[in-house]
């Protein structure tokens, strides 16, 4: 495959090497033995729940769409390591956890598809870069990452929202490089829809991603024919996974269980209700009514949801604006395991990677606005894909702000995601900082050092990703910015963000 310009082929030999070894790097430290620690954390309980119903037929809706727990509860099904997998349908919050119980199966797609996203990134860093090398020590943005490698190896809906979200953006840089080729053009416009589908059957949040499409349909102006085509097989592609996703949790709900809420009907309407009397959830015709009661139940879930509070205590959650710089950390369990050193699951952000991807929007953004502002303007190769995600990253953020229920760290992932991509545009764009000419060899030797940086950052904060035994000194060494408000179980909790009234 060669890019469209004519220049050097993109897949090389060294391209094949580099991949590898971001597939063998990513195996480490999403896949490797994902399974532990064998002890529930964070939202698993609701997730198992779920995959539970889904396991054993019982009807139910959710907050999030059901492409996400329908991936949860294929991997038990088709590792089923567990004797039971219906100790919790009667519930929506899974508890008693008996020993012995394996999370291998609940966890798998999670851990998995956090694994691909690595070596999916690498090729939209390739497609950027246009050198496997700078691509590959890029894309260590992402492996070494110990937020998203401690969240998304549990039964999260986070390991398939990133892999889906890197796909849709793979199929947008994809459609950019050659869908001036007929033939790509048609099924890469599918594919995007596709991909979008996926990431916005994941969860909500990837609705964002939708600024694609109107991001794309701008490169093929004034050819009107092809804008609505590719409109329409991006459509055609979404509707395949939308109505695909829901269909299956609507013909696998089945059985009414009186303990879940509103006696197991979850505020069906009442024509819902008779479908599930007369067992008629997979019938096609029924199919709007389903989709327009589980969609309904989401606001009525949420206006149930509490507010941040940022005067409480036990508070984990935390404001958008905060969440570059990595607050707040969130203590997902502890144990002792001798008495005298404890393990810690924690949600902490690797500085490294959280801070200069900060770092980078804001240079892509001032970057933008002197390119269109001073004369002479300084020479951005790469504009429109800079532009495409510093917008998309603002439009995320304006989006979250004017959320009011209680989010918290990881809601952050997406944006950091578009943050790293943005991170990569402004070191391949930087010609000259203040009187120093960047040239390729100082590009190639300041990548290495990041990246050397980013994995010995991702190395000092591992003990907290992998439920590794660590002395309270050894904690507290770590606590580098108070509003991360990292807390071992000896010390109260300093609340950094406000000060309770009394």
């Amino acid at each position: 495959m060669h890019d469209s310009t004519g220049s050097s082929p993109l897949f090389t030999r060294q391209t094949w090497v580099f991949l590898a070894f971001i597939v063998f790097l990513s195996f480490l430290t999403f896949f490797w033995r994902y399974w532990e620690p064998a002890a529930v954390f964070w939202d698993e309980n609701y997730h198992i729940a779920s995959a539970q119903k889904y396991l054993n037929g019982v009807y139910f809706m959710e907050q999030h769409p059901p492409l996400g727990k329908e991936l949860i509860a294929l991997g038990e099904f088709l590792l089923h390591p567990n004797t039971r997998a219906d100790q919790f349908i009667g519930t929506d919050y899974a508890t008693d956890f008996q020993p012995g119980f394996s999370f291998a199966g609940y966890r798998f797609f999670s851990a998995l598809l956090g694994w691909f996203a690595a070596p999916i990134l690498f090729l939209v860093f390739l497609l950027i870069a246009r050198n496997p090398l700078f691509a590959a020590l890029l894309s260590f943005l992402y492996v070494f990452d110990n937020a998203l490698v401690v969240h998304i190896r549990g039964a999260m809906l986070e390991g398939p929202l990133m892999c889906f979200s890197v796909l849709t953006i793979l199929a947008f840089l994809s459609l950019l490089e050659w869908g001036d080729r007929r033939k790509f053009f048609l099924w890469g416009s599918v594919l995007f829809g596709v991909a979008f589908g996926l990431t916005f059957m994941t969860k909500l949040f990837g609705l964002a991603l939708i600024l694609f499409l109107p991001a794309y349909l701008v490169t093929l102006l004034p050819n009107w024919k092809k804008m609505v085509e590719s409109t329409g097989l991006f459509l055609g592609g979404f509707l395949l996974v939308f109505c695909s996703v829901w269909y299956v949790h609507f013909a696998l709900g089945k059985t009414i269980v009186s303990t879940l809420p509103d006696n197991g009907y979850y505020q069906a309407s009442p024509e819902y209700r008779q479908l599930l009397a007369e067992g008629r959830t997979a019938s096609l015709l029924a199919f709007p009514i389903m989709v327009r009661d589980s969609l309904a139940y989401v606001p009525f879930y949420n206006r149930g949801a509490p507010r941040i509070d940022l005067c409480k205590a036990d508070e984990n959650g935390s404001p958008f604006y905060l969440w570059p710089l990595g607050a707040r950390a969130i203590n997902y369990r502890w144990e002792t395991p001798d008495g005298t050193s404890y393990r810690y699951l924690y949600l902490q952000s690797n500085p490294v990677v959280w801070l200069l991807s900060s770092f980078g929007v804001l240079v892509g953004f001032c970057l933008l606005l002197a390119s269109y502002l001073f004369d002479p303007a300084p020479q951005i190769r790469q504009r429109y894909l800079l532009a495409v995600f510093v917008g998309l990253y603002a439009a995320y953020m304006i989006a979250i702000s004017m959320i009011d229920r209680v989010l918290y760290l990881y809601h952050y992932f997406s944006p950091l995601l578009l943050s790293m991509i943005v991170l990569g545009i402004v070191l391949l764009e930087i010609q000259r900082v203040w009187r120093w000419r960047i040239t390729e060899q100082i590009r190639t030797i300041a990548l290495l050092v990041l990246a050397a940086l980013i994995f010995v950052s991702y190395e000092y904060y591992r003990p907290f990703s992998y439920y590794e035994p660590i002395t309270d000194a050894q904690f507290n060494r770590r606590n580098l910015l108070p509003i991360w408000e990292l807390t071992n179980v000896h010390t109260p909790r300093v609340n950094s963000l406000a000060v309770p009234c009394r």
